[in-house]
């Protein structure tokens, strides 16, 4: 019988390495040696990810902004446009004999409605020649082309305006029908009257009008701040009844009264012709909330989604000029036993380590950015957590992403042609 003689086995030293030892490659091993390639160029480094700081922080603060923006819109909606009603006069397009739709008492009719605030007939005054409102009586002296707006007390408060100077015109001057002029902050300084206390006058197709009183902002209504506003009595006295159909009616009404008011005022206004009177109810809440996000939402992810390529290719472009700069070293590992796939993954962790990185420092300054917006406004700052958790997976992707190509690259470099170089 043959018997089998055993078998010699080598000795190595502990700190040897083996063939086996170059084949795996730990996570330890990995992120140390990517870590260890981005510290070689730290200032590089820094300026390769501060490309995806702005892109993730760009990406978070465009919808944080857009959510706040939402919210303030919502907010605006509630407290104005969904207490506005506007009623036209359009009689002439039903009965080409309709003369002025409105009553004269068209103020108290609406006014009665339950839910309403104020309301005021308005129209612009055609004068014969141009409308040229002059802030001295000569006739040679230069003018200024202005709106001449003639609107009763009940507008004016459904405009809530902010008077700079002075005050606004009240029943008892409607009722006289008194030659008083309220100006818009705008007409007042092209006439250079920015004072009231020198008793200023205007003169309007020669009719002179004492300024008692300057609109310095409204929050309706907001081309009263180009205009000169007069009793809408005083109006008609000296230049007749408005042309038929250019007559309008600015309601005010509580929250959530609007849409009943709209339907409830052309028959309070005009019981036997209901029909001449056009209410205009506000726009749907839902609806108008809704386009408005949308089309800030699409601009501003459009924007955010430029700035995360731009920082893509930083990455890549920074991670390749890297692959091109350690060729020696890559073709040193290959030949001491490093597979392609560990390049592979050495050089793809490095660029999602900077992407990742980035993708955090961009989100703080995303939030911040936010806040900081919202405290300058004067709004209440808001960023979805999905938003916050998704940012920091959208650095890591850009980083990956912008890696791939240059880790290709490395990992196709033969170990004999690098140590050529």
């Amino acid at each position: 019988m043959r018997r089998r003689l055993p078998r010699l086995r080598s000795r190595r030293h502990p700190h040897e390495p083996s063939l086996s030892a170059f084949s795996s490659f730990s996570p330890r091993d990995l992120f140390g040696e990517s870590l260890a390639g981005m510290l070689q160029r730290p200032a590089r480094s820094a300026l390769t990810g501060l490309g995806t700081v702005l892109g993730v922080g760009t990406f978070v603060a465009v919808l944080g902004l857009t959510a706040t923006t939402s919210s303030q819109i919502d907010s605006r909606f509630d407290l104005l446009s969904a207490t506005e009603v506007t009623i036209e006069d359009v009689g002439r397009q039903q009965n080409e004999f309709a003369g002025f739709a409105f009553p004269d008492d068209a103020d108290d009719r609406i006014e009665a409605l339950n839910g309403v605030q104020h309301a005021g007939v308005y129209w612009q005054v055609r004068l014969t020649g141009t409308d040229t409102v002059r802030a001295s009586p000569l006739g040679d002296a230069t003018g200024e082309r202005a709106q001449i707006l003639a609107a009763s007390p009940g507008t004016l408060q459904a405009a809530l305006p902010t008077v700079a100077q002075g005050r606004l015109y009240d029943d008892f001057q409607q009722d006289t029908s008194a030659r008083v002029a309220l100006l818009g902050s705008g007409t007042a300084a092209r006439l250079g009257i920015t004072t009231l206390d020198t008793r200023p006058a205007v003169f309007i197709d020669g009719e002179p009008f004492a300024v008692i009183g300057i609109i310095d902002d409204v929050q309706r209504k907001a081309d009263l701040l180009m205009s000169v506003v007069v009793p809408s009595s005083t109006a008609e006295r000296l230049w007749g009844v408005p042309e038929e159909g250019g007559t309008k009616m600015l309601v005010a009404t509580s929250t959530g009264a609007a849409a009943q008011v709209a339907r409830e005022a052309p028959t309070a206004l005009r019981p036997d012709h209901p029909e001449y009177l056009k209410a205009t109810p506000p726009p749907d809440p839902k609806s108008l909330r809704s386009s408005v996000t949308s089309d800030l939402g699409q601009l501003f992810l459009l924007l955010a989604a430029i700035c995360l390529v731009i920082g893509a290719v930083g990455i890549a472009n920074t991670t390749l000029v890297a692959v091109l700069e350690r060729t020696g070293e890559i073709g040193l590992r290959r030949a001491l036993g490093a597979r392609s796939r560990h390049i592979t993954l050495q050089f793809l962790t490095e660029s999602g380590t900077l992407g990742a990185l980035g993708g955090l420092v961009g989100t703080s300054v995303g939030v911040i950015t936010v806040v900081a917006v919202a405290v300058v406004r004067d709004w209440t700052p808001v960023v979805h957590p999905v938003t916050l958790a998704a940012a920091p997976a959208v650095g890591l992707a850009t980083g990956l992403l912008a890696g791939l190509y240059p880790a290709w690259r490395a990992a196709r470099i033969q170990p004999a042609e690098a140590l050529r170089r």
